[in-house]
């Protein structure tokens, strides 16, 4: 197997859109091999400060290669609300909990929202900084 570079970002990588950089609101996107490890990873989320919500979408059909070999695998997938300050621990959370030997981890900065929502979803994590 050829190995595949990673990229690391830091809270810094990740740019607002008129917010401070580390209150920038972020879905994290990682899938779960089945629904009682998503269920496992999101409270472990929920309950580190390290995520306001985590959705968990069951059931998703994900086509992908790996090895040179198309793949087709039932996964549950994971949206978590977070803050760009709190990625980093959010990526090591999903990384130190995945079965897989490369875990789906891609953040999206939120360009728009509700303001009491994104206002929410900063002071759920806030206060548990690294």
């Amino acid at each position: 197997m050829t190995a595949v570079p990673t990229r690391r970002y830091a809270s810094s990588d990740l740019t607002g859109c008129g917010t401070a950089v580390s209150s920038q609101t972020l879905l994290v996107l990682t899938t779960c091999g089945n629904a009682e490890e998503a269920r496992s990873l999101a409270v472990l989320l929920i309950d580190q400060r390290l995520a306001a919500c985590v959705n968990a979408l069951d059931k998703v059909t994900s086509t992908y290669r790996w090895q040179d070999r198309v793949q087709q695998d039932q996964e549950t997938l994971l949206v978590i609300k977070t803050t760009a300050a709190r990625y980093p621990a959010v990526e090591q959370a999903i990384r130190a909990h995945s079965k897989y030997e490369l875990p789906e981890v891609m953040a999206i900065p939120v360009a728009a929202g509700s303001s009491a929502y994104l206002d929410w979803v900063r002071e759920s994590v806030a206060g548990n900084e690294d």
